[in-house]
Order: C-alpha cells, then sequence, then structure tokens
C-alpha cells in the first residue's frame, strides 16, 4: 500500500485546492472529522481549518501523518477502503475511472460535460459525486468478465457512469439495476432523447438514479472533468 499512500500524497501536495482533497480522501475513506481528529490527538477545528484552506497548505510531515491515519483507521475497521486498491488490475480495455480532487453537486458535473437531465431532475442539486467512469458498453456487456464489474466503481461509488455506444440505453440500466451497487447518475453519450428506451427511464425513475443525454465530445468531457 506504500504505492497508494504516495499517490494520495502527492495527490494533496500538489493540488490547487489542497483542503479540498484532503476532505475528498477523508470522505472517501468514510471517517468524520471527529474521529480522524481523535485519532491523530489534535482539534476537530484543525481538521476541518485545513479542508476549508483557513490553515496554510500542509507540509509533508502533516500529509504523512494523515494519510498514514486513513489507512490505520480502515484497517482498524477491516481494511474495506484499503481491499479496493489492493483489487484493482488493469481494466482500460473496458472502461476509464477518474477520480476528482474535490466532490461536484451532480448538477455542475452536467453543465460541464454540457448534458441534459432526462429523469430525476429534481435531485441533481443534492447528489454529490466524487468521479466518473467512462465505460465502453458494448465491451463491458458483451466482454468484461462479471469479476470486474464492482470496479468500475474506483475508490467510491458515490460518482457518474458514462456510456459510450449505446443505442437505447436499455443495456445499462438494466445492468446497473440487477447490480448490487449504484452509481449516482448515468449518462448516455450520443443518445437522441427521441431514441431512449421507455424501459431504461423506468428503471431510471424507480431506481432514483437520474439519466443524463450528453452529445459533447469525449475529449472535451475528459479535459474538463480531469482538472477537477
Amino acid at each position: 500500500m506504500d504505492k497508494v499512500k504516495m499517490e494520495i500524497a502527492g495527490e494533496i501536495s500538489l493540488s490547487d485546492d489542497p483542503g479540498s482533497t484532503m476532505r475528498k480522501w477523508r470522505e472517501i475513506f468514510e471517517i468524520s472529522q471527529v474521529e480522524l481528529a481523535k485519532y491523530l490527538g489534535i482539534s476537530v477545528s484543525t481538521i476541518s481549518d485545513y479542508e476549508s484552506n483557513r490553515r496554510k497548505s500542509p507540509g509533508t510531515a502533516v500529509i504523512k501523518r494523515f494519510v498514514n491515519a486513513l489507512f490505520e483507521i480502515d484497517l482498524a475497521r477491516g481494511g474495506n477502503i484499503i481491499s479496493k486498491f489492493k483489487e484493482k488490475e488493469n481494466t482500460n480495455e473496458y472502461f476509464e475511472a477518474h477520480e476528482f480532487a474535490r466532490s461536484l453537486l451532480l448538477d455542475q458535473f452536467v453543465d460541464l460535460i454540457k448534458g441534459k437531465v432526462i429523469t430525476n431532475n429534481d435531485i441533481t442539486d443534492q447528489i454529490r459525486v466524487y468521479g466518473y467512469t467512462l465505460i465502453d458498453s458494448i465491451k463491458v456487456i458483451l466482454d468484461m468478465p462479471f469479476s470486474y464489474f464492482h470496479r468500475l466503481y474506483g475508490n467510491v461509488n458515490q460518482r457518474v457512469f458514462i456510456f459510450t455506444g449505446v443505442s437505447t440505453g436499455r443495456s445499462p440500466f438494466v445492468v446497473v439495476r440487477v447490480s448490487p451497487a449504484k452509481p449516482s447518475a448515468i449518462v448516455l453519450h450520443g443518445l437522441q432523447e427521441k431514441d431512449v428506451d421507455k424501459l431504461a427511464i423506468a428503471i431510471s425513475e424507480r431506481e432514483h438514479i437520474p439519466m443524463i443525454l450528453c452529445n459533447t465530445p469525449l475529449e472535451e468531457i475528459r479535459k474538463v472533468l480531469n482538472r477537477i
């Protein structure tokens, strides 16, 4: 896990918004400010000050203690988050997973990719997302081993699935419908509203997973989202 620790520490130290990046990783590890502060032997206000950038950017010693604490707390709980890192394999043939340095409200995400919300529009300002997964729908549905499916979620479930190569949108929503884990939203790339399958809409509404249509070029999507 030393490599993963170094990657997290590097992301924080190089971030233009280190506080938000620290908060993101604390939330990914599902650790409260109170729990982290108690473990580190510091005040909750100190954690809050770092995450809101009211304190100057943390030095290497602070970042090292912070990252080690995340892993040690998770390990004491059974290592559920750590296990996700250990299970990662090279799956770029089927999908690309990206984590954000800070969380975004879903409606902000939609604006960035110039998308259109088709279902559950009333909850997009309440859902926070921490990353996205760009999925080749044909390869994932036809060729990807089922054991890889949970890796679509990267380090955290609160993310958006962007499906490419869709014709009606039915298959992505059927797959998600029978999966125990659910993304925060699904983007159907390159699909016109008139072609959206009614069953996909019904599943989207029942599962409370917003359906978003987007025709923005993929390279433009990558460029704008990978800056976050």
